[in-house]
């Protein structure tokens, strides 16, 4: 079964095929399926995998610790890349890999990703961090709620929805992942509240993407990674959003202006129907890959 095997798992090592030797960051490590496939397809590769979630650092780790003389865990978010190599002695790296958003452990866990079942609101991706899901939703302005519901979560119904959390907060704090589906659910039209979407999805993505400042660290971290790269070296990113895919595109697009990458998709790479019917999370990925030059 592909649902082993990480997204475009395929793609991502064909474009890393003609890299012979030096270091691959996996700048989003995960459960470690992609470094994995990295390392047991690429003998002379070295790979260091970051991320800010110290669950997933131990958890790859341990999946992991047949390849420890090639295989580095650190525990950072990958907007701190250059500070990670630079502690690791490394100047510049062969490749680079970002498979950005929450992972499959993540909503499995009781960390308020999902609404599927009743959950604190936390939706931190790293539990050491200071925001969480239930101040964004309890302490906001209802106007930069909305904001936040709009931009993030490309969410119609945002004032409403707003505007509705607002009236049930002041009543009690809004605790639970399940009160919050709740009250979004309220906000749509009866005739939209049984879709195959549900309605809670855009809000819960947008306060996710707040808590963990998302967006801000793909622009800094991507950037970041750029002008880590040596030359000939391999960038790929997989998103799972417009907004997420919309920064990838600009930058790339900025990295081709300067003549500092050449574009190795013209447009991003979709999952195969064979892919989807496998994993169907990979329904929504693109990738998007360029060299430096």
């Amino acid at each position: 079964m592909i649902e082993h095997y990480p997204v475009l798992h395929r793609e991502v090592l064909n474009f890393f095929s003609p890299l012979k030797e030096g270091v691959v960051v996996d700048a989003t490590l995960g459960g470690g399926g992609h470094s994995h496939l990295i390392l047991k397809n690429f003998p002379h590769i070295r790979v260091v995998g970051i991320d800010k979630d110290p669950e997933a650092i131990e958890r790859a780790s341990e999946r992991l610790r047949d390849f420890k003389d090639r295989f580095t865990a650190v525990h950072s978010s990958f907007k701190d890349v250059d500070r990670v190599l630079k502690d690791l002695g490394l100047q510049e790296v062969s490749g680079f890999l970002f498979d950005l958003g929450v992972s499959l452990y993540q909503l499995k866990e009781d960390r308020g990703f999902s609404f599927q079942k009743d959950q604190p609101l936390d939706m931190r991706m790293d539990p050491t961090s200071r925001l969480t899901a239930y101040e964004v939703v309890n302490q906001y302005p209802k106007n930069l709620l909305e904001k936040i519901i709009f931009e993030y979560g490309e969410e119609k119904f945002a004032r409403k929805i707003a505007r509705l959390i607002a009236e049930e907060r002041k009543k009690k704090p809004i605790e639970t992942t399940g009160e919050l589906a709740e009250i979004i659910k309220k906000a749509y039209p009866p005739a939209l509240r049984r879709g195959r979407i549900h309605p809670a999805t855009k809000t819960f993505q947008a306060i996710r993407i707040e808590v963990n400042n998302e967006l801000g660290e793909i622009k800094e971290g991507v950037s970041k990674a750029i002008d880590l790269l040596e030359k000939g070296g391999i960038i790929q990113v997989i998103s799972f959003h417009s907004l997420e895919d919309r920064i990838v595109k600009n930058i790339f697009r900025e990295g081709k202006k300067l003549k500092k990458l050449q574009l190795l998709t013209k447009k991003p790479i979709t999952p195969t129907e064979e892919e989807i019917k496998e994993n169907p999370p990979s329904r929504s990925a693109k990738l998007r890959v360029a060299r430096r030059v």
